[in-house]
């Protein structure tokens, strides 16, 4: 049977047809074309052509909105927006202009079109939050074999078998096993937990060196990643009330303009009796005065000018919205890990119980050169002289790393586990300094040869070389600054310390974040900025959600705003771009409303023929764009 060679480019040309964001750029583009086609022929006296290009900018430009405005009619019961100005084009063409019809609908389609792009950016949360889960889990039999269940298969009591680099399927308690996991994703824990039978481990959470036996405790639809999934669509729903009130205004404003035309043609005929063609002139040059292009367009204009200035500054906005929540922000709330810290460990504290300094950085780098595990690869990374050879390493899972130099002597780095499981002891004053680097926020491991501890090491992730000043700055603006993190409250102290920040909440899971996000809301604006997994609830239900380009795919979709170069100071300068842009919005508005009320006035009165209608009108719309367009050239310094 003959097959058509354009059966295989059908469904791609489908798929781009049923895009929200391509088909509209495409119907705006040929608006564009027929009306810039459509004056070229007026001008060389192409009539027909000329009426041919205006007609497919009509159907391009004001078909989706025609459609959409009967939609909401019919189904919704309310008038929009969209009816008013394709009864505006359609009245301008009645009068004989129907070019500046199409230019009304070319407009209204960009500005649509736009918002739908921006819109679109931020749909994919959930959808990156769902690959985190894994398809499914290797569960053990009581005859020692290994079955693969999918996840909705799994249920409590069952035991996982989970190997290194394998993600948890399901919350549970480890049975049997020693293993460090990367929880980062869930509670901004900067370090990998070790895990030991009887710890808990959460759905989503990575596992790192060590094969375990898990016992699930609660299916996978009641997990800590499912709850998070929730939270996110919670938290997105909850921020639709600004788009809710637009929609409500809408409707009584296009109302009122489409019953005022035959009002007016009514008035104009039957009282002060002017002729039918004369009443219906007045009627539609007064619709096209109050149609409000200028006010659809004076908002995009400022706001995507803003939005270009800022992305070439290295940060990246989704949305209007978050231009103008940022603008009045007076809250800032910063996760740790990740965003006031650079996110990785490095050693910053080395206490020589024997020997020196040098002598122990060199040994500690030899022993844990081999090791991918992040605080042996700090330990590693801090020494970059010659080390001594270490033979027969071996991990000691949950505990650490065990070693032999070349004159057959023991070398060993780990916490206070592996000193029990080798016989050695801390005396009492070593056993206070350790505890005094804990308690600064520390992350600690002991270093020793034989039976004897030579070194207590220090490991920390530290702040980023930006944030102190970027706070200090915040701060002199009026901003009152937070840290909300779910590591530990000794580690966020010590960061937040450093940096000049008072508040601090520490030990939060996402869902607390998620709260005090929601309980600050209620003393002002609030902007939460953070780069992980579970900063994402907060994010969303923030009146500005920022993160770090570095960050997690889910704090990137569910964010607002997006430092794109990991700094700070970006920031300031976004909000500074923000408060800009909202002056600039606040003067087009009142423009642009300022002359559909004079100039429609004056229309009611007669004192307006239609070009100087259509000159007010179109003039004004160019205005508003050129003084939105000024914000091309604001810089957003660090």
């Amino acid at each position: 049977m003959y097959t058509p060679i354009t059966a295989p480019i059908q469904k791609p040309l489908l798929l781009f047809w049923n895009h929200e964001v391509k088909r509209g750029f495409l119907l705006t583009g040929i608006t564009l074309l027929g009306l810039v086609g459509g004056f070229v022929a007026e001008n060389h006296e192409m009539a027909w052509l000329r009426n041919s290009l205006w007609t497919l900018a009509f159907l391009a430009g004001g078909v989706p909105s025609a459609i959409k405005a009967l939609q909401g009619l019919f189904l919704q019961r309310k008038l929009d927006v969209d009816l008013l100005m394709v009864v505006a084009a359609l009245g301008a063409a009645s009068v004989g202009r129907a070019g500046d019809g199409a230019i009304m609908l070319f407009l209204f389609s960009l500005s649509n079109t736009l918002q739908s792009w921006a819109m679109n950016r931020t749909r994919r949360a959930i959808e990156a939050l769902m690959s985190l889960h894994p398809e499914g889990a290797n569960v053990l039999l009581p005859d020692g074999r290994e079955l693969w269940k999918p996840l909705e298969a799994l249920s409590p009591g069952e035991v996982l078998v989970v190997r290194p680099g394998e993600r948890f399927a399901a919350d549970g308690v480890v049975v049997e096993g020693y293993t460090d996991v990367d929880e980062s994703a869930l509670t901004g824990e900067s370090a990998p937990v070790d895990k030991k039978p009887g710890d808990p481990v959460r759905s989503g959470t990575l596992n790192g060196h060590g094969v375990v036996q898990v016992r699930v405790e609660r299916p996978a639809c009641e997990s800590t990643l499912a709850r998070l999934i929730k939270l996110v669509e919670s938290a997105q729903a909850s921020k639709s009330r600004t788009e809710r009130f637009a929609e409500r205004f809408e409707g009584p404003y296009t109302t009122a303009v489409l019953l005022s035309a035959p009002v007016i043609f009514a008035v104009a005929y039957l009282v002060f009796g002017l002729e039918a063609a004369q009443a219906w002139y007045r009627a539609m040059t007064f619709l096209v005065v109050a149609s409000p292009c200028a006010v659809v367009i004076a908002t995009p204009a400022a706001v995507l000018s803003a939005m270009a200035a800022g992305a070439r500054a290295g940060a990246l906005f989704k949305s209007g919205a978050a231009l103008e929540a940022l603008a009045k922000a007076s809250i800032f709330v910063f996760d740790k890990t990740g965003t006031l810290t650079e996110g990785r460990m490095k050693l910053v504290q080395v206490e020589v119980l024997q020997g020196s300094e040098a002598e122990a950085r060199a040994l500690a780098a030899g022993l844990e050169r081999y090791s991918e595990h992040p605080i042996a690869q700090a330990i590693a990374q801090s020494w970059d002289g010659p080390t001594p050879e270490v033979g027969a390493i071996r991990a000691v899972q949950g505990h650490g790393v065990v070693g032999t130099l070349a004159d057959g002597t023991q070398v060993w780095a780990g916490n206070r586990r592996l000193l029990e499981k080798l016989g050695a002891t801390l005396e009492p004053q070593v056993e206070r300094r350790l505890w005094a680097m804990e308690q600064r926020g520390l992350t600690t491991a002991i270093l020793g040869t034989n039976h004897h501890p030579i070194a207590l090491l220090g490991v920390a992730d530290t702040p980023r070389p930006e944030a102190d000043q970027a706070i200090a700055r915040l701060k002199r603006q009026g901003a009152r600054v937070i840290m909300l993190t779910g590591d530990r409250k000794a580690v966020a102290e010590h960061i937040a310390k450093q940096l000049g920040i008072q508040e601090v909440y520490a030990e939060l899971l996402p869902e607390d974040k998620l709260e005090r996000i929601r309980q600050l809301r209620q003393e002002g604006t609030v902007v939460m900025v953070g780069d992980g997994l579970n900063d994402a609830p907060a994010l969303n239900a923030a009146d500005v959600g920022v993160s770090m380009a570095a960050g997690s795919d889910v704090s990137l979709e569910s964010a607002d705003l997006v430092l794109m170069k990991n700094d700070l100071n970006r920031l300031v300068g976004a909000q500074q771009l923000a408060r800009a842009t909202a002056r600039t919005v606040y003067f087009n508005l009142s423009f642009a409303l300022g002359v559909i009320v004079v100039v429609g006035v004056f229309a009611l009165g007669g004192k307006v023929p239609l070009p100087i209608g259509v000159v007010a009108h179109e003039g004004g719309t160019v205005f508003v764009v050129l003084v939105g367009l000024r914000l091309l050239a604001h810089r957003v310094g660090s």
